[in-house]
C-alpha cells in the first residue's frame, strides 16, 4: 500500500499584501522612469522590459475566505495547503489542484446557476464547512424481503485536504457512493416494522429493532458505516439522518391493509380484556352485596349479555321483560 500524503499547512505565506505593494511600487517606478528617463537609454529600456515580468509574482497571490483551503502542487509534487482566511503569496509556478472542483451533487454549496472555469483558482478551493449531502431515494429490500424506499441526509466535512485530493479520484463522488453502499448494508438488517424472531444487532438474540421504530439507531449505524469507509479519504461524517421512509408503491396498499388489520386486532383484544374485567367486577359486586342470587344458567346468560353489550360495535337496544324471569 502506498504511503498516504500528510497534510502540510503553509502557515508562513500570508505575505500577499507586501508583495502586492512591492509590485505596484515597481510598476510606478517603471512608469516614472519611462516618462522622464533622466538616466539615458539603459534605464529606459529596463523600464520597458521590467513591467512585462512583474505579472509573474502577481500569479502567486491567493485570497482565501474563512473555512476555505487550497491544495498546491509544484511540478506534480504536493507543495502544501493554504488553510484559513488570508492574503497569500506563493510560488507563481504552484498550481491549485482539486479533482472535485466542478462536481455537483444534491448537497449544500451547489449552485447550478454559476459557471466557473475549470482552470480558475476559485473553482479549485476546498470548502471546510459542514456540508449536507442528500442522495436520491433508494429502493431496498428489508430483512423480510419487503421493498422499501428510503432516503438519508449526511452532514460531512473535509478534515485532511491532502488525503481528500490525492487518496481518491473524486472525494465528493466517493462519498456519495459510500453513502449508497452503507445505506443498503444497514437497511437489509432491519424489518420495516417490528417483527418477531429478528436479530438486528448480530448478538444472536431477537430484538424489537425496526426501520420505523429505531430510526435513531439505524441512522447512527449508517453514520458509523460511512465513516469507516471515508476516513482514509480525509472526510468526517458528523451526522446521518433518515429523511424519507415508506414501503415501495407496489406493496404500499397491501401493507397498509396489513397495518389496519393489526390495529383492529389490537383494539379488539383490548376491548375483550376490558369487557371480561368489567363482567368479573359486576358479578363480584352482586355476590358481595347479596343483591341477587344467580344460578349457573342465569349467570352464564348474564355474562353473555354483558359481553355482547360491551364488545358490540353498536349501542345496545334494551328489551324490557315485563313477565317472569323464569
Amino acid at each position: 500500500m502506498k504511503h498516504q500524503p500528510e497534510e502540510k499547512i503553509l502557515r508562513s505565506k500570508q505575505n500577499g499584501m507586501p508583495v502586492l505593494l512591492l509590485v505596484l511600487a515597481l510598476y510606478a517606478v517603471c512608469v516614472a522612469g519611462y516618462l522622464f528617463n533622466p538616466y539615458g537609454y539603459l534605464i529606459g529600456t529596463l523600464c520597458r522590459i521590467l513591467p512585462l515580468l512583474l505579472w509573474i509574482p502577481l500569479a502567486g497571490l491567493k485570497v482565501l475566505k474563512p473555512q476555505e483551503a487550497l491544495v498546491l502542487t509544484l511540478f506534480g509534487n504536493y507543495a502544501g495547503t493554504l488553510r484559513g482566511p488570508g492574503f497569500y503569496a506563493v510560488n507563481p509556478l504552484c498550481v491549485a489542484f482539486n479533482p472535485a472542483a466542478n462536481t455537483k451533487l444534491s448537497q449544500s454549496g451547489d449552485n447550478g446557476s454559476v459557471k466557473v472555469k475549470a482552470s480558475s483558482n476559485v473553482s479549485k478551493k476546498i470548502s471546510l464547512k459542514n456540508m449536507t449531502l442528500s442522495n436520491g431515494r433508494q429502493k431496498i429490500n428489508d430483512c423480510l424481503g419487503n421493498p422499501v424506499e428510503i432516503g438519508i441526509a449526511v452532514i460531512w466535512r473535509v478534515t485532511d485536504t491532502a488525503k481528500a485530493v490525492f487518496t481518491v479520484d473524486n472525494y465528493m463522488e466517493y462519498l456519495s457512493l459510500q453513502c449508497d453502499s452503507a445505506l443498503r448494508n444497514i437497511v437489509r438488517m432491519y424489518p420495516y416494522d417490528a417483527a418477531p424472531n429478528i436479530d438486528t444487532t448480530g448478538d444472536g438474540q431477537a430484538d424489537e429493532g425496526s426501520l420505523q421504530g429505531s430510526s435513531e439507531t439505524v441512522a447512527r449505524r449508517i453514520r458509523d458505516e460511512i465513516q469507516s469507509k471515508v476516513a482514509d479519504a480525509g472526510l468526517e461524517i458528523l451526522e446521518a439522518r433518515i429523511t424519507y421512509l415508506a414501503y415501495a408503491p407496489e406493496i404500499a396498499s397491501v401493507m397498509l391493509q396489513r397495518q389496519q388489520a393489526r390495529a383492529v386486532i389490537d383494539a379488539r383484544t383490548m376491548i375483550v380484556d376490558s369487557a371480561v374485567t368489567m363482567v368479573d367486577m359486576a358479578l363480584s359486586r352482586l355476590r358481595e352485596n347479596n343483591i341477587v342470587e344467580l344460578d349457573e344458567e342465569r349467570k352464564a346468560a348474564m355474562v353473555s349479555n354483558l359481553l355482547v353489550v360491551l364488545c358490540g360495535n353498536r349501542d345496545a337496544q334494551p328489551v324490557v321483560n315485563s313477565g317472569s324471569l323464569y
